[in-house]
């Protein structure tokens, strides 16, 4: 009796399996959709999350502060590479992405020009990344985003291209201008070392860390925190052609010149991208 009656408790205690419905959907895997870590895994970065274990993008923008429902400027966007991470993200999450792309003006240059086109061509009419609103950023643009409208504006890797069109201090005034009271701009840039002297067109590409603080400073910003997120240590920053020596761009002749075939890439290769100076800063309340 002992034993019949030990197993009907055994048997009370074992969970009735159910088989699986074979019309269900399987269960959803990876990162719940409309979350950073969603965007940054997202198939339609393709082409592009390859260089992630360089760029970091879910540790950069998460250090800048990046919430849903934000409303960003990204200054130069280039060709898209960090727009294809921004645009779903704040789509999802009832945000709005500015675009301030190259002013063209009546005489465009031929490969900004180029370049922009691509860009709307990218990112017009697909629905995962929402409205992105492009406008300008140059010498004579008047906004980049509604006065007082933007949480967070954004310089990726895009300072030393400031410099070299006079519009360093254009750029961090009109950052200002955008940025609520409280709002922040994150900077990511190729860091020079800080006993070298300041090219004031930053032809390598490096700015001096204690130079970006300086005009940050310079335009009303409060310095808040550095991040070496983007450090490469293996960096020495003494490239035959700059910063573009190294990957992606991979230069092996100046720029504008046809690449040298007998050039080799190894040792720069071997680098892999650049040291990055990652730092917030914040408009004041």
């Amino acid at each position: 009796m002992l034993t019949a009656a030990t197993g009907v408790v055994a048997a009370c205690g074992r969970r009735e399996e159910k088989a699986a419905d074979p019309g269900e959907p399987p269960a959803p895997t990876g990162p719940r959709e409309g979350t950073l870590e969603w965007a940054v895994a997202g198939d339609w970065r393709t082409n592009d999350s390859a260089r992630d274990v360089w760029r970091h993008p879910l540790e950069t923008l998460t250090f800048f502060g990046l919430q849903p429902g934000m409303t960003v400027v990204e200054f130069w966007p280039g060709a898209g590479w960090y727009t294809e991470i921004l645009g779903p993200y704040l789509a999802r999450g009832g945000g709005k992405l500015y675009a301030a792309g190259f002013e063209l003006g009546e005489t465009p240059v031929p490969a900004q020009a180029q370049l922009m086109e691509r860009f709307r061509d990218r990112f017009r009419n697909r629905r995962v990344y929402g409205d992105v609103e492009i406008t300008e950023f140059g010498p004579t643009s008047v906004e980049v985003a509604p006065a007082g409208s933007a949480d967070l504006a954004l310089f990726m890797r895009s300072l030393h291209l400031f410099m070299a069109a006079g519009l360093a201090e254009k750029a961090f005034a009109d950052a200002f201008v955008a940025l609520k009271p409280g709002g922040i701009l994150g900077i990511e840039q190729h860091r020079a070392a800080a006993d070298e002297d300041q090219d004031p067109a930053a032809a390598s590409g490096y700015v001096q860390e204690a130079f970006v603080r300086q005009l940050a400073e310079e335009a009303g910003f409060v310095f808040v925190e550095a991040s070496d997120i983007n450090a490469n240590p293996e960096d020495t920053k003494d490239h035959p052609f700059g910063v573009e020596t190294l990957p992606p761009q991979r230069l092996s002749a100046p720029m504008g010149e046809p690449p040298d075939p007998t050039f080799d890439h190894t040792p720069y290769d071997e680098i892999g991208e650049s040291d990055r100076m990652t730092l917030k800063f914040r408009k004041p309340a």
